[in-house]
């Protein structure tokens, strides 16, 4: 029996001896996807394995700790078979990207990019750079994403200047007559204009020089000669009379208040608005050649509504109606025959009053028009816009003949020069501008203010002198050429809202947020 044992013992020995230098058996690697239940599944069986383990296994299944799956696996060369094509494609694509031609101007190069929608410089790029990620992207979108672009800039260019042309529809007759009107009116009034100006031109250059040394002597003297309470609310507009004995005011409270100068006792008070008054205007003629019970004034308020007022009563004379938006401005044509209303609808219009009809509504702003001049030869309208633009229009043709642009915010005053050929327009940017119209551009631009600008005016006989108002409290003279300040005119406690000069050019009026009016007189 010990023997068999040995034997035994010396059989097992040469069996684990001829196991080990057998060579091992290469396996095939494999990947598999989900979990190795059925192979569990079969080495427990092969094992004999207890129920109690079969159970357990089922249970862990139901627990979701063993994930059941097809046992799918895939192959290793499916996945080196997968990058060869990632590989290959790129290098077709950089194929491509060798025969794209780009162009070498950097400035070219970067209008392509941002064609594309792209970024048209990364930081730390330089142009040879720039040129090679334009042709990477051209490799990935192809050559006619960049034509196909080009071809949609062209047409959104082109039906953006389709949409910015001028056009033109057909008037009524009354325009037509009105505008050949105007024509007869205006073209003397400039002969005038120029001979007065060429009259002025022959005098010996000392006299001129000691003429508006004098001027600005006695407008350095200037100072507040009488200060009145004008209402309850703020005083938004004021304006002298033609014959400079009266002056009128308008209020936020809906009255206009008729006062005489220069002891500012009231004359009348006008009732018929019900809101705030934006602005009230004297008929060119009224006090000289119209007789009281005419139309002398006109007046405009926050719902729309345009009055006309004779001297001799206190309620209106006549309602202009056709609004439907707040009127900013009136402003009488030289004529007297005419009226300019603005209206925060971006339009202006003009009522002939002897046809007792709108004539002309006038588009061109894309905002609100605040503020309307006339021409003093009656040729030219002038209106202020809350888009930032001031626009002079040919009453006689009906074009816009020359656009002001250049103030940063909103428009608030536009007046025309004696001289014919200065404007100056008041602006929410603070500064006062000054626009010739010979070489439709602008001449001078005067930081004014520390607040916008309101009101503008030049001197009414011979615009020897500018004079802005503002929201700063302040009105300041300046001297025209030069556009130097002359004088500053303190004394409100609040904004200044409105100022005129008197037609005989003695007296200054400034009206105010603080429900003040002041008269200023040189001494």
């Amino acid at each position: 029996r010990l023997s068999w044992i040995m034997l035994n013992c010396d059989s097992k020995a040469v069996e684990k001896m001829s196991d080990e230098d057998e060579a091992p058996v290469v396996k095939k690697a494999r990947i598999f996807y989900g979990s190795l239940e059925e192979k569990e599944k079969e080495r427990l069986s092969r094992e004999g394995t207890s129920s109690a383990a079969r159970d357990a296994v089922k249970a862990a299944i139901e627990a979701g700790n063993i994930n059941i799956s097809s046992g799918e696996s895939m192959e290793m060369e499916e996945r080196v078979s997968e990058r060869q094509a990632e590989v290959l494609a790129e290098f077709e694509r950089r194929k491509r990207a060798r025969q794209i031609t780009v162009s070498t101007d950097d400035v070219e190069v970067k209008a392509c990019l941002r064609a594309l929608g792209e970024p048209i410089t990364l930081f730390g790029e330089g142009p040879a750079e720039r040129r090679e990620r334009l042709r990477n992207i051209l490799s990935v979108v192809g050559p006619d994403a960049l034509r196909k672009s080009k071809k949609e800039d062209e047409k959104a260019k082109r039906t953006q200047d389709e949409y910015q042309q001028t056009w033109y529809h057909e008037g009524p007759s009354s325009l037509k007559e009105a505008r050949i009107w105007l024509a007869k009116y205006s073209l003397p009034r400039a002969v005038e204009r120029l001979d007065a100006a060429r009259a002025q031109k022959e005098i010996p250059e000392s006299t001129r020089t000691v003429k508006q040394q004098e001027l600005h002597k006695a407008l350095r003297n200037v100072n507040n000669f009488c200060s009145q309470i004008g209402d309850d609310r703020p005083i938004s507009h004021c304006q002298f009379s033609p014959n400079s004995k009266m002056l009128v005011t308008a209020s936020w409270s809906g009255l206009c208040k008729l006062w005489k100068v220069p002891d500012c006792t009231l004359v009348r008070t006008l009732r018929g608005h019900n809101t705030n008054v934006g602005a009230i205007s004297f008929h060119p003629q009224a006090t000289l050649t119209l007789e009281e019970s005419d139309v002398n004034m006109a007046s405009c308020a926050v719902d729309g509504s345009v009055k006309l007022w004779s001297l001799d009563s206190d309620e209106p004379v006549a309602d202009i109606e056709g609004h439907s938006m707040r009127v900013a401005r009136v402003a009488w044509h030289p004529s007297g025959r005419f009226l300019g209303t603005t209206c925060y609808d971006n339009s202006w219009r003009l009522w002939d009053l002897e046809a007792q009809e709108e004539i002309l509504h006038q588009e061109g702003h894309s905002k609100g028009v605040h503020d309307l001049h006339f021409h003093p030869d009656g040729s030219l309208a002038g209106t202020g816009g809350l888009d930032a633009f001031a626009r002079v229009w040919d009453l006689r043709t009906g074009r816009c003949i020359m656009f002001l642009e250049g103030h940063h915010k909103e428009i608030y005053s536009i007046n025309f020069s004696p001289n014919g050929f200065h404007v100056a327009t008041g602006s929410g940017d603070n500064t006062c501008k000054v626009w010739d119209l010979r070489h439709r551009r602008c001449m001078y631009t005067i930081p004014a203010h520390e607040n916008l600008v309101s009101s503008v005016k030049f001197q009414p006989n011979d615009g020897h002198f500018l004079l802005t108002g503002s929201y700063d409290n302040i009105a300041k003279v300046w001297t025209h050429p030069g556009w130097s300040p002359l004088k500053t005119l303190a004394g409100h406690e609040g904004k200044v809202m409105g100022l005129d000069l008197s037609p005989d050019g003695q007296l200054i009026a400034t009206c105010s947020y603080d429900r003040t009016f002041k008269l200023w007189m040189s001494e």
